[in-house]
């Protein structure tokens, strides 16, 4: 089982809207509208702050990170369940991945923050690949890595990329309504379940800890 991270496995909500939020007021001079802000969470962001502003891309990405790292472990948040629900995959032997459009630093540091990196075999960051969501290429290499062909695999996220990736990569695609987007923005690519807490991942039919 794949895991997007932002949204899915740790709530940085309110952590990225805030980064937004300082990066687009302090290089733009005001800060753009929530709805775009989150728009395109999911991809990298060097890629958001391009359609933010193609000639302020890099100041906004600079600024975006500095503050991100400042208030990073202040403003992140647990998710209820998500511990628990990793312990009871792992301890059903399922391999278990992430697949973000974070850094690979980034991302450790976010597991690390509530001790969950224990449980993952890969984690594929942005920088560990050149071809991102909503194209299924991160979520081929974790495959490989896990060595389980996709078509065994499920891709957990909260975004409509992960979830257009998830259909594109043929693995059964988990929608997150948890997380940073409204349900029907998450479903509108297509997905095989749809879960409101992270437990229900345990209710999956014919999973091996149900049979």
């Amino acid at each position: 089982m794949l895991f997007d991270l932002d949204g899915t496995l740790i709530d940085s909500v309110e952590l990225i809207l805030s980064s937004f939020r300082y990066a687009t007021g302090q290089v733009l001079g005001e800060p753009l509208p929530d709805e775009e802000l989150l728009r395109n969470v999911g991809v990298p962001l060097a890629r958001q702050m391009r359609e933010f502003s193609p000639e302020h891309a890099e100041e906004l990405l600079r600024v975006y990170r500095e503050h991100n790292a400042r208030v990073h472990d202040e403003m992140l948040k647990r998710y209820a369940g998500t511990e628990e629900t990793l312990l009871a995959l792992a301890a059903a032997g399922m391999k278990l991945g992430v697949v973000t459009s974070k850094m690979r630093h980034m991302a450790f540091r976010g597991l690390d923050r509530f001790d969950l990196a224990r449980f993952f075999d890969v984690v594929v960051g942005s920088d560990d690949v050149e071809v991102h969501k909503p194209h299924p290429h991160p979520l081929l290499v974790a495959a490989t890595e896990l060595d389980v062909p996709i078509a065994r695999c499920a891709y957990v996220g909260d975004s409509p990329h992960d979830m257009a990736a998830a259909r594109a990569a043929g693995c059964v695609a988990i929608a997150a309504l948890w997380g940073a987007f409204e349900p029907e923005v998450v479903l509108e690519p297509g997905a095989d379940y749809a879960f409101e807490s992270a437990y229900e991942l345990l209710e999956l039919p014919n999973a091996p800890w149900n049979r």
